[in-house]
């Protein structure tokens, strides 16, 4: 679609990394005239493919902010939103889809924001072999796909190995921020997360704090997908987890906290 860094590759790790299992399904859907005169206007200088053959300097890439990493993120709107509310922090947006991606940019270009990168590919390459250890000050993962079916539950991004995988990018204090509203997702999510050594439950008090979960944080925009699936009566779930100091290094003070709060809301 694009010469070579002039836009989004089809298959940027291509045949040099292992496929394992992916939990994304890519679309296909038309570029518009306007999102792919964002991709070439704006690609060469905001966007970046996941090609997995190099790490990347975020500090260079960001100004030396602090930056968030956002899986899948649409049509970008969320993105754009969060972007402009924290000027100060940076978000490497990375997703597959063509049509948001240009989106993204051309939300940018039209608000200012000079803080979103936007990454093409696999989320799990780019953790794997482009970001160093403890570099992210947050992970956000809106709504990825529940995959329903049983047999394809193997898919889903949240499993054991991304956690672990995310939590060695993450620095201290960083927070993991989950949303679905599936609430089986959600209910695999609390139990991947609550058995990780590397987090803690960081959502307020409440009345969803018993059960683990969080009301929606102001910083998470509500999104027009969001909105539907409400309009539907889809209970939406958010999952806060901070990111410890060392693997196991204070969880069990963590755990005896959450067990004192869990008596006082009783």
């Amino acid at each position: 679609m694009f010469p070579p860094g002039a836009g989004p590759a089809p298959d940027p790790a291509g045949a040099h990394h292992d496929r394992t299992i992916r939990s994304f399904q890519p679309r296909r859907s038309r570029v518009t005239p306007s999102q792919r005169d964002a991709l070439a206007r704006l690609w060469p200088r905001w966007g970046l493919d996941v090609d997995g053959l190099a790490p990347l300097d975020l500090s260079a890439l960001f100004g030396g902010l602090p930056v968030v990493l956002e899986i899948g993120f649409g049509m970008g709107e969320a993105t754009a939103e969060m972007a402009a509310a924290d000027p100060d922090t940076g978000i490497l947006a990375v997703d597959v889809h063509t049509p948001g991606q240009g989106h993204l940019l051309r939300l940018a270009d039209e608000r200012g924001l000079t803080n979103v990168r936007v990454a093409n590919g696999d989320a799990l390459i780019l953790l794997r072999t482009m970001l160093p250890p403890r570099a992210l000050a947050g992970v956000r993962v809106f709504f990825p796909d529940p995959w329903p079916k049983k047999r394809h539950h193997k898919r889903r991004i949240i499993q054991p190995e991304f956690v672990e995988l995310a939590a060695s990018r993450m620095a201290p204090g960083a927070v993991l921020h989950c949303a679905t509203d599936w609430v089986p997702y959600a209910e695999s999510m609390l139990e991947v997360l609550t058995a990780s050594p590397s987090f803690a439950n960081a959502a307020p008090q409440g009345p969803d704090r018993a059960r683990g979960f969080a009301p929606r944080p102001a910083v998470r925009p509500l999104t027009r997908f969001e909105r539907q699936g409400l309009a539907k009566g889809h209970e939406v779930r958010d999952l806060l987890f901070r990111r410890l100091d060392d693997a196991g290094e204070g969880r069990a003070d963590e755990r005896a906290r959450e067990r004192a709060e869990g008596r006082a809301e009783g």
